[in-house]
């Protein structure tokens, strides 16, 4: 993709590097970000030669901040919840859902919004510096990506109040310690360390991995309906009696089901 962009997508054999790329503003989050976000997710849900997926900040200054509050500031309330918070959280939640595994190279601090995209993460390295803090209530709104479900279910309710109540910061050793990264990288080297995680991925059998992936998220309770019936209907279309059901409706005859 062309360097303007905001979100960069760079492919090495069967490795995808997502990057949120607006340093200078310590990457955060516009409505072009997400929007780009977004088709960054379709982009990758469509392409066989993809196994695994690292995302990162650009530059060495921060993950990702969080939302622009300049960006968001400004909306009328309900354009803060049809435009704001409901595109985010359903353009968070198809990330999380990717069928690919996604591992979260966490270069610099992840507050509010970027802690947020940091979750939905398969897996999450963080540099040694890195910080992390749900600030929101410290001007006077809540968080809207997910911060008070997905990373519930992740950290469990009093690892999040603790951050969310009261909006402080923690390092990355406190970070591992409550299980919200599961590996602190040698300095400046979170983003080597997650590509060698991916292209571990990458070495697995893709459609196990991604099955699997797909079942701890139905375990945590994201997506279990959606789940049983892909893999329901994967495994009656494998079937005889499916090939007998397709064979009939070509032939328009009644077909004869062996129950296998």
């Amino acid at each position: 993709m062309a360097d303007q962009r905001l979100i960069q997508i760079e492919k090495t054999n069967a490795i995808a590097v997502v990057t949120l790329n607006r340093a200078e503003k310590l990457n955060a989050l516009t409505p072009e970000m997400l929007d780009q976000l977004e088709a960054a997710a379709a982009q990758l849900e469509s392409d066989a030669n993809v196994r695994a997926v690292v995302l990162t900040g650009a530059g060495e200054r921060a993950f990702c901040v969080g939302a622009d509050i300049n960006q968001w500031s400004a909306l009328a309330p309900l354009d803060m919840w049809r435009v704001w918070v409901s595109h985010g959280h359903r353009i968070f939640d198809r990330w999380a859902a990717l069928r690919l595994p996604v591992v979260a190279a966490i270069n610099g601090p992840a507050f509010g919004g970027g802690l947020e995209l940091a979750a939905v993460a398969d897996v999450r390295v963080a540099d040694p510096i890195a910080t992390f803090a749900l600030p929101e209530a410290s001007i006077a709104t809540c968080p809207g990506w997910s911060g008070t479900q997905r990373l519930v279910s992740l950290l469990g309710p009093s690892h999040v109040k603790s951050l969310a109540l009261t909006a402080k910061r923690i390092d990355a050793q406190r970070a591992y310690a409550i299980g919200l990264i599961d590996e602190i990288s040698p300095p400046k080297e979170s983003v080597t360390t997650a590509i060698a995680i991916a292209e571990k991925i990458a070495t697995l059998a893709p459609v196990s991995v991604q099955l699997t992936k797909q079942l701890i998220n139905a375990a945590s309770g994201f997506g279990a309906g959606a789940t049983l019936e892909a893999m329901a209907g994967a495994l009656s279309a494998s079937t005889h009696d499916a090939r007998e059901g397709m064979a009939s409706f070509r032939e328009r005859r009644t077909a004869q089901y062996e129950g296998q």
